[in-house]
């Protein structure tokens, strides 16, 4: 997610569509009735997961309340299944006009998500192309990035320093680092609680990808077989922080002290720098392997219209008011609460809190090493990777072995959506 939420929300956890659907008659209250926007007459409705950073949801709610064509109001999802919730409700009479999200092939395959891209054509060139391909299936444009939000590592220079070591540009350098910077009192690294942060860094830092341009597996290799054995040495050897009392995208394990390196994202970066000052520097996905080289997995979240809906017009409407010709909310909404990367180039290039310092280390990490995730990479495969992992690394089961099962589940999801 940004992942940015107050609860334990992963960036991809699974869909829990079934379970959702008792939930779903919670979150049934769309705006006022005021008889303006919609073709329902009763405005447009939003679903946002909860942002961690203070702030946020008044901004939402504010940018909607200038908006003077319809009502927007908005449902700010609390708890650790945004996704069930949000999927669950799109099965109902009250599914949201717009919501935020991923993009994922399957949400455009289901005929789920608007085309936006008359809205958006207009100013394509001023977006971040990556998330213009990521968002674009058959030369249509689904969906508009509101934040880019890299995610690497976070150090204490002077923890470093006291242990005579140099950032690491290996998975090994990593690992023989974390080592040295443990203490009674201090683990090494931290990689959050259930390690699902880490996944496609270390996939991509490993020379791979998860799926090629012809929307092939492509993270079956001797690289990510090695990063694999690695990571699971790290996992057993006690330098390794487990079970911290927030996740990954929370800065408290580094800024509380409990570890010296902590993969964590840009948005936490003001926090980290107001408990640590000076004393924090970032770093990329060290590489694996002699293939490898460094990654910045680049998450984000996006805005986009339910095709479903009744208002999807006015839907758009909105979309394009606010994501698209706003550009003042879209700087406030990506540099206020925590750092993000505005999607746009002009906002981006002109953000003056981006440009000098540590913000700007992490935009040229970003620039450098980052990597998007692929349009066809659905929650089935991102759920297909995660039991890799719990199986290898969290458990001593065989790498070969437990990539031969994600294949066949990666195949199979292949075959539904592309024949």
């Amino acid at each position: 997610m940004s992942a940015m939420s107050s609860s334990n929300l992963s960036r991809r956890s699974i869909f829990r569509a079934a379970a959702g659907m008792a939930a779903a008659g919670t979150l049934a209250a769309c705006g006022s009735n005021n008889g303006r926007g919609g073709g329902s007459g009763n405005g447009l409705t939003q679903f946002f997961h909860a942002y961690g950073e203070a702030g946020t949801e008044q901004a939402i709610k504010r940018y909607a309340k200038a908006y003077k064509d319809s009502s927007v109001s908005t449902q700010w999802i609390t708890g650790a299944d945004f996704e069930s919730k949000l999927f669950a409700t799109l099965l109902t009479k009250s599914a949201p006009d717009l919501f935020e999200f991923h993009p994922q092939i399957q949400l455009i395959k289901s005929g789920q998500v608007a085309d936006l891209t008359d809205i958006i054509e207009p100013v394509k060139d001023d977006f971040n192309q990556a998330d213009i391909a990521s968002h674009t299936v058959d030369g249509k444009i689904y969906g508009v990035r509101m934040i880019d939000d890299p995610q690497f590592f976070f150090y204490r220079p002077s923890l470093f320093e006291k242990a005579k070591i140099e950032v690491p540009e290996t998975l090994d350098e990593l690992i023989e680092a974390a080592a040295k910077l443990t203490t009674d009192k201090v683990k090494g690294v931290y990689l959050g609680n259930t390690l699902q942060a880490v996944i496609r860094p270390m996939i991509w830092a490993a020379g791979a990808d998860t799926l090629d341009d012809n929307n092939e597996p492509a993270y079956h290799t001797d690289g990510v077989v090695e990063g694999l054995t690695k990571m699971r040495k790290l996992f057993t050897s006690g330098d390794l922080l487990l079970d911290a009392p927030a996740d990954y995208w929370d800065p408290s394990a580094l800024t509380q002290g409990l570890t010296a390196m902590q993969f964590c994202g840009m948005w936490a970066m003001p926090a980290m720098q107001e408990a640590l000052g000076d004393d924090l520097g970032v770093f990329p996905f060290p590489k694996v392997g002699d293939a490898g080289k460094p990654s910045v997995y680049n998450g984000g979240w996006s805005m986009f219209v339910n095709a479903k809906g009744e208002n999807v017009e006015a839907a758009k409407e909105y979309v394009k008011w606010l994501w698209i010709d706003q550009k003042e909310y879209q700087e406030d909404w990506a540099l206020s609460y925590g750092f993000h990367i505005p999607p746009r180039t002009s906002i981006a290039q002109s953000a003056a809190k981006l440009k000098s310092g540590l913000p700007a280390e992490g935009v040229k990490l970003f620039s450098e090493y980052g990597h998007f995730d692929k349009i066809g990479w659905t929650q089935a495969m991102i759920t297909a990777t995660e039991n890799v992992f719990a199986d290898t690394v969290r458990k001593d089961g065989d790498p070969e072995a437990s990539l031969d099962k994600c294949d066949e589940v990666v195949g199979t999801e292949l075959k539904k959506l592309f024949g």
